[in-house]
């Protein structure tokens, strides 16, 4: 239940977490638009979707939900960070998650931490919310 980040922040590939329910999500968004080599293709679909793309889809999703406060497309790993700790997950295995090269880093993430408990289930799956169906 892992998922492979190429390229992600720092141009570092890492392994980071797959819920069930993201892994849904893919399986169904894939058996509609069968993408041939990238999972989320940019323009023509002979490369992966651009930064700029991404950070566009971003705004356009956080303009529709309503969401005011600032913050840009990093504030997703913090959003991906806050309900790990809060379930308990120790900042090694946090800082894998993220890539960090120093768990120093890693440790910024706890002052975002507001007490929580043990519990350990996936961040996604801490979520609750409704996408809207495919069109």
């Amino acid at each position: 239940m892992a998922i492979r980040v190429a390229e992600g922040k720092g141009r570092k590939d890492r392994y980071t977490l797959l819920s069930e329910r993201l892994l849904a999500e893919l399986r169904s968004s894939w058996r509609v638009y069968r993408p041939p080599v990238w999972l989320f293709p940019g323009r023509g679909g002979q490369h992966p979707l651009g930064r700029s793309t991404a950070h566009h889809i971003y705004q356009v999703a956080k303009d529709r939900a309503g969401i005011r406060k600032g913050g840009g497309i990093h504030s997703l790993r913090h959003a991906f960070a806050t309900p790990l700790l809060e379930a308990g997950i120790d900042l090694p295995t946090l800082q894998s998650l993220l890539g960090h090269n120093s768990i120093r880093t890693t440790s910024r993430y706890l002052h975002i931490v507001h007490g929580g408990g043990a519990q350990q289930r996936a961040a996604l799956d801490l979520l609750a919310f409704e996408l809207p169906a495919a069109a």
